[in-house]
């Protein structure tokens, strides 16, 4: 579940980095998402992003309790991961993976596991 409020602050973030996709992390705490932390950007690209958090915000967050889930933003393709996302999952195969697209704002979840790309239930509230 994302709170209208974290989801209000993703699509400031993804309208303030167009043309570029944005990137960020999603606390959550039960499945519910708690904080939104904007992320940079390393390689802006309208196409594919490189998250870079802030090495004590990370370790901040690596000491809580919870989960975080990986954000990034579309311009305008569809809220589902592309060839590049599935390809590029690193460390974050089996999180959830969030997606907005600017265009359309919609916002959709999932979990990429050895290149299979499952939906997850997603309710904004």
């Amino acid at each position: 579940m994302i709170p209208a409020a974290v989801r209000a602050e993703i699509v400031a973030h993804a309208n303030a980095e167009l043309p570029n996709e944005a990137c960020g992390l999603v606390v959550l705490e039960d499945d519910v998402a708690v904080e939104y932390v904007p992320g940079r950007n390393a390689s802006p690209s309208p196409y594919h992003f490189e998250l870079e958090i802030d090495p004590l915000v990370w370790a901040d967050l690596n000491d809580r309790d919870g989960a975080q889930a990986v954000f990034h933003s579309h311009v305008s393709s569809p809220p589902r991961p592309s060839r590049t996302d599935v390809e590029n999952i690193g460390l974050w195969a089996g999180q959830p993976y969030v997606i907005y697209t600017v265009r359309t704002d919609e916002l959709a979840a999932w979990r990429i596991v050895e290149g299979a790309i499952e939906p997850l239930p997603l309710v904004v509230q």
